[in-house]
């Protein structure tokens, strides 16, 4: 039997440090402790800093020496629990709700976005309580197949939906529960259909514009004139206008990445009285005890102050202060996206436009306009951010010239012909 003690304490990024002697028993129980980690060059363990873990770790070693940090001694071990059996559990099973807890840790360890966090807790808890609140440790790919099945076929979800879920799983066994099993792989994903993207003529973008006043107008110029998603226009910040060079820096879009696309000339006067505007209600915030904005990652504590400069503020902030999600703080956030979807919406519906028409169709018009001007399929693929032409491709398909830019031969046929019926 290990002689040394069982050491524990505070690492980084909300984990504990683990120090356990080697023995097969040892590893075997430190291995039953969700979130667990080995760390080869270090030669330790770490786990979530939580309460509940710290008393599941203690629970797993009666009667052995352990040595606690300081802060961590006021939590005591936790009682064995029952098992559905009945029979007594050596060690605690994945909590509940703790688990969202550690799911929560992992995903800001990661600097997920808060819609990426809602989106897999929504998802993990539907799928433990669907399977009636069983330890997803116990589980396999019989519960996970059986769980998107249900969304498939009982509640006939899209695909994407489905694929969503499916990551939402994966990311709680691979990066949360640890557990590397070979059906994580093998798990078939939902194929999503292959549709073409609707787009406006340019008489019809004009007209839906025109339709827009305000704040509305600046956004739905900047979705169509510099092919920006809809999040990435809300979250534009003062900074990345760059009225200089004409150019618009896009921070962490899709896949993380950045990009530069051009700023519209024809949006310039409108969003520079916008940004004076703004300017002051940052100031009278200021002086109201707000004006500190969310910053990305840990800049926040990098630049302790930068949070409440000018050039950090959002272009497009909330009429009004609330409380941010994760921490609690009341500040302005950036505008919802209900609000230019909705003004799209209704502005469509003022002009008669048959084609279903939100705020991304101004990116697919962007996109094929510029291919229709002559724009080689490159440029327009690094403006937009895609990764791979393929995807860029798609809007080749739609280009105002027939179906893949080909004359019908019934045109060639009836020229003329029709004018005389």
């Amino acid at each position: 039997m290990p002689t040394d003690p069982i050491r524990m304490r505070a690492g980084e990024d909300g984990r504990l440090i683990v120090h356990v002697p080697y023995s097969p028993d040892h590893v075997a129980k430190i291995k039953t402790v969700v979130g667990r980690r080995w760390h080869q060059q270090e030669k330790h363990w770490t786990v979530p800093r939580t309460d509940r873990t710290i008393a599941q770790v203690l629970a797993l070693f009666p009667g052995e020496p352990v040595e606690v940090d300081s802060a961590l001694r006021s939590v005591r071990p936790l009682d064995h629990q029952e098992v559905p059996d009945g029979s007594m559990s050596h060690h605690p099973v994945a909590a509940w709700p703790g688990l969202l807890d550690q799911v929560r840790q992992a995903i800001r360890t990661r600097h997920y976005s808060f819609r990426t966090e809602e989106a897999y807790i929504g998802w993990i808890r539907r799928f433990v309580q669907f399977n009636h609140k069983r330890d997803p440790a116990e589980m396999g790919a019989a519960e996970v197949s059986r769980f998107l099945t249900l969304l498939a076929v009982d509640r006939q979800v899209a695909a994407s939906t489905q694929n969503q879920a499916l990551a939402a799983i994966l990311f709680l066994y691979k990066d949360v529960l640890d557990r590397d099993f070979g059906w994580l792989d093998d798990v078939v994903r939902a194929k999503r259909p292959q549709r073409l993207p609707v787009v406006l003529s340019q008489q019809e973008v004009h007209a839906l514009l025109s339709a827009l006043n305000g704040v509305p107008w600046i956004m739905g110029t900047l979705l169509y004139g510099a092919g920006l998603r809809l999040m990435e226009c809300l979250r534009l910040r003062v900074k990345d206008v760059d009225f200089g060079r004409g150019e618009v820096i896009v921070r962490e879009g899709k896949g993380a990445k950045d990009r530069v696309t051009m700023l519209p000339s024809a949006i310039v006067s409108r969003l520079t009285a916008h940004l004076e505007r703004v300017r002051t209600l940052h100031a009278a915030d200021l002086a109201a005890g707000f004006g500190r904005v969310g910053l990305p990652d840990a800049l926040a504590r990098k630049y302790p102050h930068a949070d409440r400069e000018w050039g950090w503020q959002w272009v497009f902030p909330a009429s009004t202060i609330s409380a941010d999600p994760r921490t609690g703080e009341r500040r302005r956030h950036h505008l919802h996206e209900s609000v230019p979807q909705r003004a799209i919406r209704e502005a469509r519906r003022r002009i008669g436009i048959a084609k279903p028409v939100g705020p991304h169709t101004l990116r697919h018009c962007f996109a094929t306009h510029l291919l229709e001007a002559g724009y080689d399929i490159r440029t327009v693929q690094e403006l937009l951010g895609h990764s791979d032409v393929r995807t860029t491709m798609i809007y080749t398909h739609v280009l105002n010239r027939g179906g893949r830019g080909v004359q019908s031969p019934a045109d060639r046929l009836l020229s003329g012909v029709g004018d005389s019926c």
